[in-house]
């Protein structure tokens, strides 16, 4: 179906050139003289190479309808992580470039949402929080007020996030998946 390019979003599947591209980030540019025009990083759903393309705000371009299923990530082999449809128990391996950012967060056996076009893997969601265990935590500086101020700890994965000052090491904490930004302390 067509749409108009300031409409593009980030995982949007498009037609652009005779090729199949995942959009991977947009970026809304305003010059001080002219129209405004949307800056769209996006990568090759065959090849995996990445380009950056311009369209004027009112261009139309042709989206893809992405069919989405149900899957259980298993285990990662070198650039692969392999999948199993939760219907048909078939196992598929897909690149990790799919993932994007995320990818620190993707553990054994989370659910995941894969996005295909014509049966062919274009993208993966994985949930939007998780939950992570901080494997260290700075000390809280004497006179910060718990208000405003906030403390970098480490996950068990590795990522640095930055928390406020009551949580140490050890607390179990939910994450936003999307920007690596703590949400609250984990209820269990």
């Amino acid at each position: 179906m067509k749409i108009q390019a300031n409409t593009i979003r980030p995982g949007n599947v498009i037609e652009h050139n005779g090729k199949i591209w995942n959009v991977v980030k947009i970026q809304i540019i305003t010059p001080g003289k002219g129209g405004a025009f949307i800056q769209v990083e996006m990568r090759d759903m065959k090849s995996g190479s990445k380009t950056n393309e311009r369209f004027r705000t009112q261009e139309t371009v042709e989206r893809l309808q992405a069919n989405e299923q149900e899957c259980q990530y298993l285990f990662s082999e070198g650039d692969m992580l392999t999948l199993m449809d939760n219907e048909s128990y078939e196992q598929f391996s897909v690149p990790k470039e799919m993932v994007g950012d995320a990818l620190p967060f993707l553990v054994e056996n989370m659910p995941v949402t894969v996005e295909t076009i014509e049966g062919q893997p274009v993208a993966i969601r994985i949930p939007e929080t998780v939950t992570m265990r901080i494997t260290e935590a700075d000390p809280v500086v004497k006179g910060q007020t718990a208000a405003s101020s906030y403390k970098p700890a480490m996950l068990e994965n590795g990522v640095r996030i930055m928390v406020p000052p009551f949580v140490e090491s050890g607390t179990r904490v939910v994450v936003k998946t999307a920007d690596a930004t703590y949400v609250e302390r984990a209820k269990d």
